[in-house]
């Protein structure tokens, strides 16, 4: 073989190599894509991944899986996802659970949220509500804090081990428990918690008395209050809820710093390409904005955010960070 035959192949090749990984890109999807949720099938993550695989499949033409992996507060799923091959067809729906909590509970996790993903779009957020049995005397969320101050130790709730109600709760007694300088009538929130292993038991004891209060996701709170079983003192996001237009914020409430979220996304694997990335963060708000999955959303009182990539990376750094805070304040170690 000529020298120059020999350099003219080497080139071809050469070309093939790279042209080959753009023109993948350029035709993704060109397959079906798997989106894992780390939770079993029925609760809000997994609604929120059917609904964002359903506009994506329709807007980009293949089809968009769900696969549930459930297990350790969504840890084992999440691994999984970060282990996968980072080429746009493993998705992973990350959360304030097993992508913010989580790493305050385990410094030693088997993926690391800043590091291992590359985080695409957040797709919703949704407050906490407050709620108290309607035999307690508790109309306003002072009347509950002026009560557990002067009466330490009085006052229980329930919760389930790390989810976003218990969160909620350990947020509101350390924010109200660091007082004024200068404050010299100033005591500490100190309310027992009394653990649950699943929300349903933590809401039926709730419904029967057994217990004055917790903290419960929006949506699972709403037709409790709405038929006068439940009275809803406080929502734990900045701003009120559309479902409950007449509640106060603990932020307005004199706590302005206050707020802990529920809040899921859509993440992968870190690698993967970013016209891919570039792709799905274009589909998915385009889907986010279309009336009928917004409509879909605030109707049980979810907030639809615009967080693309770059927001949303920023967005669970910063959760990292408050959650963990929380949590070492509070002495919390895995379940």
């Amino acid at each position: 073989m000529k020298p120059g035959s020999f350099l003219t192949l080497v080139a071809a090749a050469l070309l093939t190599l790279v042209a080959a990984p753009s023109h993948a890109q350029a035709d993704y999807p060109s397959k079906a894509v798997k989106i894992i949720v780390p939770f079993p099938a029925g609760g809000t993550s997994d609604v929120m991944a059917r609904m964002a695989a359903d506009e994506l499949t329709k807007s980009l033409k293949q089809p968009f899986v769900v696969e549930n992996i459930g297990g350790a507060g969504g840890t084992i799923g999440t691994e999984r996802a970060a282990k996968a091959t980072a080429d746009g067809y493993t998705l992973v729906l990350t959360g304030v659970g097993s992508n913010a909590v989580a790493h305050g509970l385990n410094p030693k996790l088997g993926y690391d949220s800043n590091k291992d993903f590359v985080h695409i779009t957040q797709i919703h957020s949704g407050p906490n509500v407050l709620v108290v049995h309607p035999d307690t005397p508790f109309k306003t969320l002072k009347e509950l804090i002026d009560y557990g101050r002067a009466n330490p130790g009085k006052l229980n709730y329930g919760y389930t081990h790390a989810a976003s109600g218990h969160m909620a709760m350990e947020l509101l007694k350390q924010t109200v428990s660091e007082c004024p300088k200068g404050a010299r009538d100033c005591k500490p929130l100190f309310i027992v918690g009394i653990p649950y292993r699943g929300g349903g038991p933590l809401l039926t004891d709730l419904l029967g008395g057994q217990i004055p209060m917790i903290f419960i996701n929006q949506d699972a709170a709403l037709q409790h209050v709405k038929s006068g079983k439940l009275r809803a003192l406080a929502v734990t996001s900045r701003q009120r809820n559309p479902l409950y237009p007449e509640v106060p914020t603990i932020a307005e409430s004199g706590y302005p710093a206050f707020e802990a979220l529920s809040w899921s996304g859509l993440s992968a694997p870190r690698g993967t390409p970013q016209p891919v990335v570039d792709k799905l963060e274009a589909a998915m708000a385009a889907a986010m904005q279309s009336g009928a999955v917004r409509q879909r959303m605030e109707s049980v009182g979810f907030v639809v955010p615009t967080q693309g990539s770059k927001a949303y990376t920023q967005f669970v750094k910063t959760e990292i960070d408050a959650w963990t805070r929380v949590i070492q304040l509070a002495g919390i170690k895995p379940d």
